[in-house]
């Protein structure tokens, strides 16, 4: 069976091997119709402690490492890909 991978914003990295990671995803309201954003945390491991609050990142589905670790850290999603602002003269 496939492992799933989500992307989300590193909200936390205070744990040792161990960044809290966001994940929203948009829904439509059962009745209203309107689309809604739902978000959830999951702890992901990050064994080189190399990522850092406010990063967005790929976490993978993976064997329980601990009670609440069931993700870790795949890669940093390149952020750099939206171009600059020009200077309007």
């Amino acid at each position: 069976m496939p492992k799933r991978v989500l992307t989300g914003t590193v909200v936390s990295d205070k744990t040792d091997k161990t960044v809290v990671v966001k994940v929203e995803r948009r829904v439509k309201h059962p009745l209203y119709g309107k689309i809604i954003k739902r978000s959830k945390k999951y702890h992901a491991h990050d064994e080189g402690n190399e990522f850092r609050e406010g990063e967005t990142v790929r976490i993978e589905e993976t064997a329980p490492i601990s009670k609440l670790k069931t993700w870790k850290v795949v890669d940093r999603v390149d952020t750099h890909a939206t171009p600059a602002k020009a200077d309007v003269a």
